[in-house]
Order: structure tokens, then sequence, then C-alpha cells
């Protein structure tokens, strides 16, 4: 349960998250960011606290090269495949692997990984993972072409995803790339 919203502007990532820990009805406001940066790259997870700390703290990341699209899809998943399953993190069901959801920002663009590893890139610049994603998705397409600088966009899609969905709890936290 979260939300976490991604922003290309100008050629820089922009990745929000909110600090809700949930579990059933219960809620815990977490101290420990789900959106930080490593090395070349900007990451907002959900799905786990445990698969975020593996990201974090774990993820070998190879430097981007070539075809970023494909770069991603391949070099990059690969590595996260060998983390989650040596974090104990990835399951496995009739030989089909599964990880978690999470965004990813790197050399301008942002990607979407979801946990079949499918690895998508929104052509509307902007993308939205978690319980409130659809609601904060809805708020970054009616702040687009206002003139808002791109954190307040981010934001505001986080207050929205907060005010309508029980998983969303404020403080948020904005990095950019």
């Amino acid at each position: 349960m979260t939300a976490v919203v991604g922003l290309v502007d100008g050629g820089r990532v922009y990745i929000g998250g909110d600090s809700a820990g949930v579990s059933g009805l219960s809620l815990t406001v977490r101290a420990d960011a789900k959106v930080f940066r490593k090395d070349r790259y900007l990451f907002g997870f959900t799905s786990s606290f445990r698969m975020g700390q593996l990201l974090r703290y774990s993820l070998a990341l190879p430097a981007p090269a070539g075809d970023l699209d494909a770069f991603m899809s391949t070099t990059f998943v690969d590595a996260l495949r060998e983390c989650l399953k040596a974090g104990g993190w990835a399951t496995k069901d009739n030989e089909r692997e599964e990880g978690g959801t999470f965004l990813v920002g790197v050399k301008g663009k942002l990607f979407t990984l979801y946990d079949d590893y499918q690895v998508a890139q929104a052509a509307d610049s902007y993308a939205a993972v978690g319980c409130g994603d659809q609601i904060a998705l809805g708020a970054l397409y009616a702040t687009a072409g206002l003139g808002l600088k791109p954190k307040i966009r981010v934001l505001r899609a986080l207050c929205a995803a907060e005010r309508f969905s029980a998983g969303v709890r404020a403080p948020f936290l904005c990095l950019k790339n």
C-alpha cells in the first residue's frame, strides 16, 4: 500500500513517495524512505520494504550502456533478479519468477518495473505505482499544462492519493535525478 509517483520534465526524472507502511488494517508511518538515489539511478518502490532494502543496499547496479530500453529489459533486470533471489524476496511458481513493483529513473527516462520483471515506459512522461496510483495519475493528468514546477506536480499527486486512499500517508519525499 503506497503511492509512488514519477515524472519526467526537462530531461530530469522526479520521483516522490509517501511514508505509509501498511499491513491489513494497521498503518505505520515509516522513517525509512521509499524513494532514494543509488549511483546513477533514482528509485521509488512499493510491494515491500524488504524489497526496497534489497534495491537500496544489495543491488549491484550495472552502468547504463547502449540502447537504454534494451539495457533495462536485459542487463538491469538480470541484476535485479539475482539480487532479489539472493535476498530471499523473489518467488517462483510454476517456473515463473516474480519480484516486486517500483519506479526507476536513469539517464532522463522513467521506467516502471512490475512484479513479472516487465519494464514499461509510459508515453505520458509520468507513472505511478501502489494503491494510490490511479488517483495520482489523475492528478498528474489534471496538472499537465498548468505551468507548475515538476516537484509541485508530484507532491500534489501524492496529496490527492493521500486524500482518497487509506493506504497513503505523508510525509512525502520527492527527489530528482
